[in-house]
């Protein structure tokens, strides 16, 4: 029995043949143009977009009394991020302010005992003047006694009487002289007490600066404009010096991406190649950049555990070479590429054929 196509069937059948077709042309436009692509274009989609993703660390320790940023959250340079608890550094500073008036006190008084001492010096230096006036004084009439003596107009007695009082004159005289000497000691030891007692205050003032210092790191702000990544504390956490409290993406530095060319692409590119880079957040919008350097070793290269080709178990496989490219245009725009996303790039092999 002969089978009969309704015209239910005959339509079915030309819509799918008209789908057959228009896959064919778009298979065949899509062939095209990716093989033009790779005639045309240098590309790879081992891409990815980077950003600066610093640390902020904490330079001081305590407790956490205040959190000031959320998550995502963009900062400005200076903002503060949060808050430690700063009593035991304002403690510390009140301590060392006083340690350092009582030197400073110490300091007045020595300086003031020193003009004291000068004046004791003085005032032994008379003595030994005055003393000396008397020993010579004392001398002449011990010469005279002692003349009148041998011409039998002296007692013997009156002689020794005034040789006794010579005797204590020089006496008194090499008194005074040790007591000027003393006090001129006395002064210089003052004077040494001194320069111990100024160099506790230049200690004492470089060790106020530093908690001053320390209490400062107790405010914890922005480094530079940026967005805050993710946040792991809370308010009531006790941390450490020198631990990572959140991480802060720059916005103050241009963006970049890092594209893994084979090394039998890189003889096509050169530093200051234009550059056009396809997002897979955003296909319908490219984006464009310019090669700034290429790394100075392949990617193996600087892997933790590097192949080594002399152990005999060589297998030849394309390295790839990481590129740097800036990428280009207003921040609004750039903005729209986040750290970490995938990208393809495209440079073109004329710019290579122009600069020949």
């Amino acid at each position: 029995m002969k089978k009969k196509y309704t015209v239910t069937d005959r339509l079915i059948t030309r819509i799918t043949g008209w789908i057959a077709v228009a896959l064919l042309v778009a298979l065949l436009v899509w062939g095209i143009q990716t093989l033009w692509d790779y005639h045309r274009y240098e590309l790879t989609n081992d891409a990815q977009v980077q950003e600066y993703v610093n640390p902020v660390i904490s330079r001081a320790g305590g407790f956490i009394v205040e959190v000031k940023f959320e998550e995502n959250q963009p900062v400005k340079k200076g903002d503060t991020l949060l808050l430690i608890d700063s009593r035991e550094y304002t403690l510390q500073i009140d301590q060392t302010r006083a340690s350092l008036e009582k030197a400073v006190a110490q300091l007045a008084v020595l300086n003031s005992n020193t003009n004291t001492l000068r004046q004791s010096s003085k005032a032994a230096a008379s003595q030994i003047a005055a003393a000396k006036a008397k020993v010579w004084k004392q001398q002449l009439d011990y010469e005279r006694y002692e003349k009148m003596y041998n011409a039998e107009s002296a007692t013997r007695q009156q002689l020794e009487n005034v040789k006794a009082t010579l005797d204590v004159y020089q006496a008194d005289e090499r008194a005074a002289t040790d007591n000027y000497g003393a006090s001129v000691s006395r002064i210089a030891d003052n004077e040494s007490e001194k320069n111990v007692v100024a160099a506790e205050i230049t200690r004492l003032k470089a060790l106020l600066d530093r908690h001053e210092l320390d209490l400062s790191y107790t405010v914890v702000t922005a480094p530079y404009d940026g967005r805050m990544g993710r946040r792991t504390i809370e308010k009531g956490q006790m941390i450490n010096a020198g631990d990572v409290l959140a991480y802060i993406v720059d916005n103050e530095t241009d963006k970049w991406v890092v594209a893994n060319y084979k090394e039998t692409q890189v003889a096509h590119m050169q530093i200051g190649d234009s550059v056009r880079i396809m997002a897979d957040a955003y296909p319908e919008h490219p984006f464009h950049g310019t090669i700034i350097s290429f790394s100075p070793a392949t990617g193996s290269s600087f892997s933790l555990l590097p192949p080594d080709n002399a152990t005999g178990n060589y297998v030849k496989i394309v390295q790839r070479l990481p590129v740097r490219i800036r990428v280009d245009g207003p921040r609004n725009e750039t903005d729209l590429l986040r750290s970490g996303m995938n990208v393809n790039v495209y440079i073109n092999k004329d710019q290579h054929a122009q600069r020949k």
